[in-house]
């Protein structure tokens, strides 16, 4: 059975984006954020980690508008392009019924996403990053989730996209990892408990 992650860059007050899904908190994409060169290449090893991504709609087409190419741009710096090779190379599959078509290693389901993430898990392979909050939560609500990836940022947004979604019963955890930053971004890891 394939371990399935959830994890991203968040508020202090639990947001993953701020209203009008202003991300501007996060000091952006790139080595250049405000939690620097460090979180960055933490990130971008995470992706080469990673055996497959299940992405949503709203950050597959965020991610898809920058990374493809990214790594071609004027300027881009070499930690820029490792992250975009690297996302390029991960397999991908998203989860829409409004994206037309999908390019590159990546695979488009329009059906119930919660019976496809629990068929992926059912087979061999390496562990899956589920990417989004609306696709996530689907599949925190399932009991699917294995890990929680918390990157914390020391900011409060009053509002927005948040981390968690609304349970229907409750969810223990163990925590199996902390590291600081810089910037005093907090990064903590928790797996779940049966």
């Amino acid at each position: 059975m394939r371990k399935l992650i959830f994890g991203m860059n968040l508020t202090l007050d639990g947001y993953i984006a701020a209203p009008g899904d202003d991300l501007g908190w996060s000091g952006g994409e790139g080595p250049d954020s405000s939690a620097g060169e460090e979180l960055f290449q933490w990130w971008s090893d995470r992706v080469d980690a990673t055996s497959l991504a299940l992405y949503g709609r709203k950050l597959w087409e965020a991610m898809s508008s920058h990374w493809p190419t990214a790594d071609q741009r004027p300027g881009a710096t070499p930690a820029e392009i490792e992250y975009a090779r690297r996302w390029r190379d991960m397999p991908k599959v998203v989860f829409s019924s409004t994206v037309a078509a999908v390019e590159g290693n990546t695979r488009l389901v329009t059906g119930d996403a919660v019976a496809e993430i629990t068929r992926l898990k059912a087979g061999d392979g390496g562990p899956m990053d589920i990417c989004g909050a609306t696709l996530a939560g689907a599949a925190m609500r399932a009991g699917l989730i294995d890990e929680y990836v918390l990157v914390t940022h020391p900011v409060l947004v009053g509002g927005g996209t948040p981390f968690f979604t609304a349970l229907d019963s409750w969810v223990n955890l163990t925590l199996v990892q902390t590291r600081t930053f810089p910037g005093g971004v907090l990064l903590t890891r928790y797996e779940t408990r049966s």
